[in-house]
């Protein structure tokens, strides 16, 4: 009779024991399935959130290297808080980037406000809906300084490579977009916007700017008409230049000749062909510019605070496998020692018999190999049950954890998902305080009001980004599956507990004599 045969009628003669080694057995394999599936769905998501964002590098102000000058500029006057005087980005820096090798697009971001003018009226958000979003400001750190002007003027090398027209947030419905053709003082308008004030292409419309102290008229003509599908939050409901129909499109020339500048932009994205370029791309485009005035941002930087939630459910998916894979090696020895205890009269029947020691542990292997397959069966249908029921309930704590980190120490009031100028900020509290007098010269006031005019949270340099992210900024389900790799990784992880088990608990079978245990 062989090893394998008397294994099969020791399970078949212990109904009961061989079902309590099923039912242990499954319990670990289900908990080991469930950190798999959660793993391989945590994982699949930061990568379909990567792939559908692709790889970027941005461009952007080295605000903290800013904020240390101007600091150590502002020490020797005390009573004067901090103003950070951001330097733009040269339009001749961001084009020597584009031209490097391996950049598929790129898109140019000049950002401002203006007021309207003739022949145009911005589309307000209603008192209502500013009241029943006030409480939303909580999230963002509370409220900020409010964006002057009616319209926020995105100034952009061409609208076909902004993030809102890539991700399908914005559609051309008729005209033209901006492209480099395009010539100054021509816009595009959102729908509501140009239904509201009748205005289709070829029509003009005149909207004004404050720039070094003097107002100053710009007559735009309308080329093309495009359509928002963008929510507005409760930021954009307090700021009417930030309401996602009162944004206009111009070229680059135009909006800088609005702020009072020529040839800068406030941040640029490069797309990269290929995405496992990205970091010898980022490091080739630090070696070219002033890395005192500019730095170098790669969307994986973005990624690791963006995708942090799933990151974290990841890891502890993986933890739940290694440390359910431990405790089960670890039961299943303390189970099959207690069963040699049990068999050694067994034991020493068939080592007087001639049994060689390996095939009496080898039989002992068998019989949990046996168990072990009926229990990878169980598994693999309960196993997805409580994945999604773990996962889901993970992600949901992981999320509402990031959020409450975001409420601590995240961006604050209007400024969204772009910079907010350490000035404003400055400027906006100490007009409420002490220091708010009348004695600040005209020329003073005016150039507050121009800094004003650049829109904080569409036209800071993550701004585009943070777009370019669309829907990966949070993902709050998971799409928890079983798969072929996970059996297989299921069934390796079951034979490699099994095998532990058996070998750890027949140590002592090898020091066992005939004689002793049957004189015993």
């Amino acid at each position: 009779m062989n090893f394998i045969k008397r294994a099969w009628l020791h399970l078949k003669a212990k109904k009961g024991k061989t079902g309590l080694l099923i039912l242990i057995n499954s319990a670990i394999l289900v908990f080991v399935m469930s950190g798999l599936t959660i793993k391989s769905a945590a994982d699949a998501a930061i990568q379909n959130a990567k792939n559908e964002a692709g790889a970027s590098v941005t461009l952007q102000v080295n605000r903290e290297s800013m904020m240390k000058k101007n600091q150590s500029s502002s020490s020797s006057n005390s009573n004067e808080p901090p103003k950070m005087e951001m330097t733009p980005i040269s339009l001749s820096v961001a084009q020597k980037i584009a031209k490097m090798n391996g950049v598929k697009s790129y898109s140019f971001i000049s950002a401002t406000t203006a007021s309207a003018g003739s022949g145009i009226k911005a589309i307000s958000s209603s008192e209502s809906s500013s009241s029943s979003n006030s409480n939303d400001s909580k999230q963002f750190g509370g409220r900020g300084p409010e964006i002057q002007g009616d319209f926020t003027v995105a100034g952009v090398n061409a609208t076909s490579t902004y993030s809102e027209f890539t991700k399908g947030t914005n559609t051309i419905t008729s005209g033209a977009g901006i492209t480099s053709s395009t010539s100054d003082n021509e816009a595009v308008i959102e729908e509501s916007l140009a239904s509201a004030n009748n205005l289709k292409v070829g029509s003009t419309f005149e909207i004004t700017t404050t720039v070094n102290s003097e107002t100053k008229t710009f007559k735009l003509k309308v080329v093309g008409i495009y359509k928002s599908s963008a929510s507005i939050d409760s930021a954009q409901v307090r700021n009417t230049a930030m309401n996602p129909s009162n944004k206009i499109f111009v070229n680059l020339t135009t909006a800088n000749t609005m702020k009072g500048t020529s040839d800068t932009v406030d941040s640029a994205v490069f797309n990269i062909s290929n995405p496992e370029n990205l970091s010898n791309f980022a490091s080739e485009a630090k070696g070219g510019i002033d890395t005192s005035k500019y730095q170098i941002v790669t969307s994986d930087e973005i990624y690791k605070q963006m995708l942090q939630p799933l990151n974290n459910v990841s890891t502890f998916a993986q933890n739940i496998v290694i440390l359910v894979t431990i405790a089960g090696a670890v039961i299943l020895t303390l189970i099959v020692i207690l069963s040699i205890r049990e068999r050694r009269y067994e034991i020493g029947v068939l080592m007087s018999l001639g049994e060689s020691r390996l095939k009496i542990i080898g039989q002992f292997f068998i019989e949990l190999l046996a168990v072990s397959g009926i229990s990878i069966i169980i598994a693999s249908v309960a196993g997805n049950f409580v994945g999604n029921a773990i996962g889901s309930q993970l992600l949901a704590q992981q999320n509402s954890s990031s959020s409450s980190q975001m409420k601590q120490g995240g961006p604050g009031g209007a400024g969204g998902p772009g910079e907010m100028n350490s000035s404003d900020s400055s400027e906006s509290k100490s007009s409420d305080g002490e220091n708010s007098n009348n004695s600040s010269s005209s020329t003073s006031k005016s150039s507050r009001n121009s800094k004003r005019h650049k829109p904080q949270g569409m036209g800071g340099p993550m701004g585009e980004m943070m777009g370019t992210m669309g829907g990966s900024a949070e993902i709050d389900k998971l799409d928890i599956k079983q798969s072929t790799a996970d059996i297989a990784k299921l069934g390796g992880i079951a034979i490699l507990i099994t095998f532990i088990s058996t070998i750890l608990a027949s140590i002592s079978i090898v020091k066992l004599k005939p004689k002793e245990i049957l004189t015993n």
